[in-house]
């Protein structure tokens, strides 16, 4: 009964301005355009780049909580309708405009950023904010079968599966890729992911060119007191996704 109130006056203010119910807002809504824009051949880094810097919104009209991830941090904010669109509020005395096109939740310019677009996530409802978005990239982006046509384990075969593991590459079980914050920005131009055993591991650098996939040994170009500068080294392996 407590939330009756607050999704009344939701729908009173929403009425007249557009088709969509509260209700319609609920949900986890990913950034895909960066997804497809990735998957086509881009690099990673352009891409997060271009239709960045959010890359998944959390929002639950009951509660009147709205949350969002960049790949790096984790930002909770306050629900509030108003008379076009929903404002989120922060802390910080931030607001953000959210507003829905069609099957779109759509992000105005603002603090935020330029004007961005989401998808309704297919990923369970639980899970953590910002896994939804890494999973679809992980399917999306490196999803498939990679035949080795270079490196260890030369013949054989590679999957990248969207919880992180990795299988076919000899050595490494555990992969994430390096999507904002200290971790892409090490790697400067290049695209990056950590690759681990065990817990233990070390930074990539790799190359995503349509169906063929590189991976570097990262070589740290900084004086050793500065923030590491990557850059790629070695090839280790060669992968040509089947």
């Amino acid at each position: 009964m407590r939330h009756a109130l607050p999704l009344a006056l939701a729908a009173l203010l929403l009425s007249g301005c557009a088709s969509h119910k509260p209700e319609d807002f609920q949900g986890t809504w990913i950034n895909q355009n960066a997804i497809d824009a990735a998957s086509k051949g881009t690099s990673l880094r352009e891409a997060l780049a271009k239709y960045g810097p959010i890359l998944e919104w959390k929002i639950d009209v009951e509660q009147q909580k709205a949350a969002f991830s960049n790949g790096f941090e984790a930002v909770d904010g306050h629900l509030v309708a108003d008379k076009n669109d929903w404002q989120v509020t922060y802390d910080a005395g931030h607001r953000q405009a959210l507003s829905l096109d069609g099957q779109e939740l759509v992000q105005a310019p603002g603090q935020l950023g330029d004007r961005q677009s989401f998808q309704r996530s297919k990923a369970p409802a639980n899970v953590p904010l910002g896994g939804s978005f890494e999973k679809a990239l992980y399917q999306g982006y490196l999803g498939g079968n990679w035949k080795i046509v270079e490196g260890p384990g030369q013949g054989g075969y590679a999957q990248f599966r969207e919880d992180g593991a990795v299988t076919g590459l000899p050595g490494p079980d555990r992969y994430a890729l390096c999507l904002a914050g200290d971790c892409a920005t090490m790697g400067g131009e290049n695209d990056s992911m950590w690759l681990e055993r065990e817990q233990r591991g070390a930074p990539w650098i790799f190359k995503h060119d349509g169906k063929t996939l590189e991976l570097f040994q990262a070589v740290n170009r900084a004086q050793p007191d500065e923030m590491p500068q990557l850059a790629p080294g070695t090839r280790r392996w060669v992968l040509e996704k089947q």
